[in-house]
């Protein structure tokens, strides 16, 4: 399973740096919001560990890997604030912690479909996961073509004197799925003008043709294990 290194934001928000009256308050929130980016770390690494044993396990008992690879990020600050301004909530690491769902995200690659609820499923049997929210895309595709399955899920961090319950959003896709919403992501947000009509028809066209692909080559998966 290919991991890549979680992507850590810088310090401190620049609209929080600039609010700070004196030095002091500037170091006391700086530590505060590294703590905080600490924890959230912490919730995926115990995350990446449970998907890497299961992987793992499936390896020892001669399976194939349910999971391709994973990746992980943090939001940066900036993206953090944009968030809260636009929901009218108060910028502040409370109400970050308690209205934001996706400041810490894992994006877990599938070879097929049934692995993505698979692995679904096996991590909501640990008892310290709690799912909170499902946004299944799959079944029900966004309307640009979209899929993905969409689990927000609470997590307990252990520090020296505190427990932290940390939200992570977690994506679950099929390689294809994912080769389909990375390439539209970079077609819609590096273009400077806006998508045409027909673009975005053609764009839902391809994701229903990836998703026939996706459901083709996983009944030929399964033909091929009932040869073996």
């Amino acid at each position: 399973m290919e991991k890549s290194n979680i992507r850590v934001p810088s310090p401190l928000p620049s609209i929080i740096k600039n609010s700070v009256s004196s030095q002091t308050n500037f170091y006391k929130l700086a530590m505060q919001f590294q703590q905080m980016i600490m924890v959230y770390e912490s919730g995926i690494k115990q995350i990446e560990t449970k998907l890497d044993i299961l992987n793992k396990e499936n390896k020892i008992a001669g399976r194939r890997n349910s999971i391709e690879t994973v990746k992980s990020r943090i939001k940066t600050p900036q993206s953090i604030i944009e968030k809260l301004e636009k929901k009218g909530l108060p910028i502040s690491f409370t109400s970050m912690m308690e209205n934001l769902n996706d400041i810490a995200g894992i994006r877990v690659i599938c070879p097929y479909i049934s692995d993505i609820y698979n692995i679904k499923n096996m991590l909501l049997k640990h008892p310290d996961i709690t799912l909170i929210e499902e946004k299944d895309y799959i079944k029900d595709p966004k309307e640009s073509g979209y899929r993905s399955l969409h689990l927000v899920v609470e997590i307990p961090v252990y520090l020296s004197e505190s427990t932290h319950n940390v939200k992570v959003e977690i994506q679950l896709r099929t390689i294809a799925m994912d080769f389909w919403a990375t390439l539209e992501h970079e077609l819609r947000y590096k273009t400077t003008t806006s998508v045409p009509e027909s673009v975005r028809r053609e764009l839902k066209r391809v994701a229903e043709n990836i998703a026939m692909t996706d459901k083709e080559m996983e009944e030929i998966a399964i033909e091929l294990q009932h040869l073996e």
